[in-house]
Parts: structure tokens; C-alpha cells; sequence
């Protein structure tokens, strides 16, 4: 059974090192590939893109509107006036017509200027909102990243305590020989050892699977890997009085130029109400040879206002009224949020950083007791079982040392997207 379960560890590792293997990759690397191929941001990017064209929708009012027309109408009967009882026709049966006009507004008490005002708060807001989601993604290929270091340091463990073992029960297997153990010693150390292959295959397991996460983050492709830098570290320290402050935080940035908006819509709405004056250029071209002029200039300056249009300026107006509430509303909760992860990730730091120490202690603790141990069972003053425990503590001991290690790294990392700072 043992030899079996040798030959599968072993194939399975045959067979994640004949994928593809690249260069050392650091950390950096990670985040910079990240930030230029990963598919959650590609499509996030076209947001902002989308509402530029929003801006540009909305300066279009800065500028004249033309328009020209043109066509040809056939009548029955040309039109035809009555002068002293005789008819006579002013107009052709069928003519041509074209025209062309331009309409420029020259006031309109700074609804225009509302609206593209409205439009780039909004597109700002999308900028920002693409870059809240880089940190987001930046924060997952961390997360990713140091998954993998771990991973990689347990199924280390996993490996040496597979060693151990099998080292243990030939140990026990030879005292047995000689008479002076019992066969439960090895059937214990067999037992243990058919649940150190399965933590062993578990272990190779999410090691695989944290580099296709990583892999997908960064825009790899999934038989990507590469030896990680062991080095990197991310030690972050801030300020006590600067663990309150989100104002460089891209969500609550972007959530106050969506509120700015608001303010902005509600200003374009209220001056529905008021009149507009407006300039217009034209020239209209009639087919009749019947008259003098065919082609009539003109120029008109006039004023338009709206009286009634079915309340929809209200609807609008309300509505926008209640946007501006419910992003207010948002905004405060948002600062509220932000605020916790701050905390949170705080003392999840601290916390790691203390059980690194308590850890670190253990880990040696537990090899000493793992040597004492082993030294008595091969005197015969001690027993199977101690030897065993003794393999599991040192595993579980180390397992909590690099847990706690990135677990600190993490936190870190989270600290610095809740500031801002990723």
C-alpha cells in the first residue's frame, strides 16, 4: 500500500512539473500583469470609455444645430388666389423644395452648462470606479500570491511528514521483527501514514488550484507556473489618526462624483422652468416660377419656454431630487464600511503578527519533542504513539507558523486597500 501511494504522490508531481515553468516571478510582476490582462478589469476599462461619449453627447448643445431638408410634392391642383372675381394660380402643381437652417441657443440660464457638467461628474466617477476595482483585483492576486507560497510550504510538510512516517514504520517494522514491539505499532504508524498521503494529496491539490486563480487574475493561461519570490513582503505602517481617514479611496471618490452628479441633474431639471432664447439662420428654396424670390433668407431671434408638459418636468425633477438622497445615503454607509475593513484588517494584523512569534516559538518546541520522542522509541522506554503525536505537532505546529506569516501578509495587503494605499 505504501509503495502505491508513493508511485501516485510521485506522478502527481510528475505531472504539475512537466507543465510549463517560467523565470522567478515576483509579486510585482503578478500585479502589473494584472493590471494590464486581466479580464474583469478589460471590461470594467469600457466604462469610462462609454461615458466620455456622454460628454461629448452633452457639449453638442455648445454648438449650433443644422439641419437640412429636401424633397418634391405633387398636387392635384396648384394653390390659387381670387382678385376680383379671377383666379389666378400662385404656385406650381408639382415643385422641388430644399432648405437648410442653423439654431444656436444663446441662453438657456445654464441648463447646458448642468448637463455636461452632470456628464463628466459621471465619467469621473466611472474612472475612479475602474480604479477601486484595479485595487480589488490587486488584492485577490495578492491574496492568490501568498496562497500559493503557503500552499507550497505545506505540501513541503506534508512531504517531510510522509517521510517521517514511512521512516517511523520501518523503524517499527524492524522492532517487530525482533520481537519486541507489537504489530500495533505498525498498523498505527500505517494508519498515520494513510492520512498523512491524504493531507499530502490535499495540499498538492490547492496548490493547484491557487495557480489557476492566479493565473486567470493575472491573464495567464492555466498551465502557467513559475517559482514565486519567497521574499516579498508587504510590512505596512500608518498613523493611528490616519486609520480613519478613506478619502483616497477610489469607491468613496467615485461615490461622491456620482453624488456631485446628482446635485448637477437636479439643476438641469429645475431650469426646464425657464425660457430659452435662441438664434436661427436659414435659407428655403421653393420651385415656383410663379414668383419673384423662390429662395427666402431669414434670421429670427426668439424665446420659447415651456407651460405645460404633462408634469414630466417634475417626475424628472423629483426623481433626481430623490437620487441625490439615496447616493447621500450610500456615501455615509460606504464611509461606514470603509471604516470597518480599516479596523478589521488592523487587528488581523496585529493578531498575525503575534502568533508568528508564538508560532515560531512552538515550531522549535516541537521539533525538540519530535528528536526526544523518536530517541526513546528506538531505546524501547518509549512508545508508538508518542512518536506519532509527537510527527503531528511538529506538522500542525509549522502549519500555524506559515499560516500565521501570510496571514499577516494579507492582512496587510487588505489594510492598505481599505486606506487607499493599493
Amino acid at each position: 500500500m505504501n509503495s502505491r501511494h508513493a508511485s501516485f504522490i510521485a506522478a502527481f508531481c510528475i505531472g504539475i512539473a512537466a507543465q510549463s515553468w517560467a523565470a522567478p516571478l515576483s509579486l510585482k510582476d503578478c500585479l502589473e500583469k494584472a493590471g494590464d490582462d486581466n479580464p474583469t478589469l478589460k471590461i470594467a476599462a469600457w466604462e469610462s470609455r462609454i461615458l466620455k461619449e456622454n460628454i461629448r453627447n452633452a457639449k453638442a448643445s455648445r454648438f449650433p444645430r443644422v439641419d437640412a431638408d429636401a424633397g418634391y410634392i405633387m398636387q392635384k391642383e396648384p394653390q390659387a388666389v381670387i382678385i376680383g372675381g379671377d383666379t389666378a394660380e400662385t404656385q406650381e402643381p408639382d415643385f422641388a423644395f430644399a432648405g437648410i437652417s442653423a439654431t444656436y441657443t444663446l441662453y438657456d440660464f445654464g441648463r447646458r452648462e448642468a448637463g455636461v457638467k452632470k456628464a463628466e461628474s459621471y465619467t469621473y466617477g466611472a474612472e475612479e470606479s475602474f480604479l477601486s476595482s484595479r485595487a480589488d483585483v490587486a488584492l485577490q492576486v495578492i491574496e492568490a500570491y501568498f496562497n500559493i507560497l503557503e500552499s507550497d510550504k505545506l505540501l513541503q510538510l506534508t512531504d517531510e511528514e510522509v517521510v517521517q512516517i514511512t521512516e517511523h514504520r520501518r523503524i517499527a517494522q524492524a522492532l517487530l521483527d525482533e520481537g519486541v514491539v507489537t504489530r500495533n505499532d505498525v498498523l498505527q504508524a500505517d494508519v498515520r501514514l494513510a492520512a498523512a498521503v491524504q493531507k499530502q494529496l490535499l495540499a498538492a491539490n490547492r496548490l493547484e488550484n491557487g495557480w489557476l486563480l492566479l493565473n486567470f487574475l493575472t491573464g495567464s493561461t492555466p498551465e502557467f507556473r513559475a517559482e514565486l519570490e519567497e521574499k516579498t513582503s508587504l510590512n505596512f505602517s500608518e498613523d493611528e489618526d490616519d486609520l480613519l481617514k478613506t478619502s483616497d479611496r477610489h469607491d468613496i471618490i467615485a461615490e461622491k462624483q456620482s453624488l456631485k452628479a446628482s446635485e448637477f441633474e437636479i439643476q438641469e431639471n429645475h431650469e426646464n422652468y425657464l425660457p430659452e432664447i435662441y438664434a436661427t439662420l436659414g435659407v428655403d428654396y421653393v420651385q415656383n416660377n410663379k414668383v419673384r424670390e423662390q429662395a427666402i433668407y431669414s434670421a429670427m431671434l426668439g424665446i420659447r419656454v415651456n407651460l405645460f408638459d404633462g408634469y414630466a418636468a417634475d417626475a424628472l425633477k423629483e426623481r433626481a431630487v430623490k437620487q441625490r438622497s439615496k447616493k447621500q445615503d450610500a456615501l455615509a454607509t460606504l464611509q461606514q464600511r470603509a471604516r470597518l475593513e480599516i479596523r478589521s484588517a488592523q487587528n488581523d494584523a496585529k493578531v498575525a503578527k503575534k502568533l508568528i512569534r508564538i508560532a515560531g516559538a512552538a515550531m522549535q518546541q516541537s521539533d525538540e519533542n519530535l528528536r526526544i520522542n523518536r530517541e526513546r522509541y528506538e531505546e524501547r522506554v518509549g512508545i508508538a504513539s508518542e512518536v506519532l503525536d509527537a510527527q503531528t505537532l511538529v506538522t500542525e505546529s509549522k502549519t500555524d507558523y506559515y499560516r500565521a506569516v501570510y496571514n499577516y501578509e494579507t492582512a496587510t495587503a487588505r489594510l492598505r486597500k481599505a486606506l487607499g494605499k493599493l
